[in-house]
């Protein structure tokens, strides 16, 4: 092979070596950075690009997708107690504007140094808002520290070309001195609580059976007041129905010109009788002289009179 074949070869050979690194290709969630002799030039999006060859060079390749990074870190609190954070952050590019490109490609010398500007600025914020408030304040307080954090830091990291898309605490705790108090005071609340409910309770069962009870007797009252009212109705028809039967016996012995005191005479017999067949005594004493007959019938006659005298009213 002759020297001129040689350098022909070369030449064919160095063409395609420089036709091949004129084309460049970006993965999609990327955006490469282009240079030119060290000055920025120009971006490239995803897929097949063309640079200029030996003049255009790739600088880096930026990831435009979400990132995570995990945070432990101490904070104190007004009333100096230790709290101990673990938190998630995630953050990308704030957009795919030349501007914000340019910013996340030459504001950092690399990754680290912005990873680490990153953590302590989060750190610091959430630092500086933990130190103006009580550790009783500190777990209620977990999205506000939040947003505390997002408000502080948006205009920093734009202007870095990042954006904060979340920042999740994921636990917070503080010293076991301090856990074992919190807990002693949750448990004596708890059971300052379950005494109260259970006053509470039992107050309400006495109150029902108070009110039951005075129901159960104003009901027993009302019943036997209703019964006595009864009882004396049914004696008042008694009484006005014998009555009225005697009335009518009168009527008839005097349309047939017999004596009226028969019917008492006969009365009294009854009630002799009566006496004799339901009484549990052994003795019945009873005046069967002629003259307590004659009292009797004139006391029978007396009350039969004064009978009449109440029907005629």
């Amino acid at each position: 092979m002759t020297p001129s074949s040689i350098i022909t070869y070369l030449v064919i050979f160095f063409i395609i070596i420089v036709v091949l690194s004129s084309f460049v290709t970006v993965k999609q969630g990327t955006i490469a950075v282009v240079t030119v002799f060290g000055k920025y030039r120009r971006i490239l999006t995803p897929g097949l690009n063309f640079k200029i060859p030996l003049i255009e060079n790739i600088y880096s390749k930026i990831s435009i997708q979400n990132r995570s990074v995990e945070l432990e870190f101490q904070a104190v609190t007004f009333d100096q107690a230790n709290v101990y954070f673990k938190a998630m952050l995630l953050y990308s590019v704030l957009d795919q504007s030349e501007e914000s490109i340019k910013n996340v490609a030459f504001k950092f010398v690399d990754e680290r140094n912005l990873m680490q500007a990153l953590i302590r600025t989060v750190e610091g914020s959430i630092r500086a808002f933990v130190a103006t408030k009580r550790q009783s304040e500190v777990l209620i307080l977990r999205r506000d520290i939040v947003e505390h954090v997002k408000e502080q830091l948006d205009a920093i990291l734009e202007g870095w070309g990042y954006h904060l898309q979340d920042l999740q605490l994921n636990d917070i705790t503080f010293d076991d001195i301090i856990m074992k108090s919190m807990s002693q005071v949750v448990a004596s609340n708890n059971l300052k609580a379950a005494a109260e409910n259970e006053g509470q309770a039992l107050l309400i069962t006495k109150t029902k059976a108070a009110e039951a009870d005075g129901n159960a007797i104003k009901i027993s009252a009302e019943a036997e007041r209703q019964a006595a009212q009864l009882r004396g109705q049914g004696i008042a028809l008694f009484r006005e129905e014998v009555a009225k039967g005697m009335t009518m016996a009168a009527k008839e012995m005097q349309t047939a010109n017999m004596d009226t005191s028969v019917i008492l005479f006969t009365m009294w017999t009854e009630s002799i009788k009566h006496f004799s067949e339901n009484s549990k005594g052994n003795v019945i004493f009873l005046d069967g002289s002629a003259d307590g007959m004659q009292r009797t019938m004139k006391e029978m006659m007396s009350l039969n009179l004064l009978d009449k005298q109440e029907v005629k009213k």
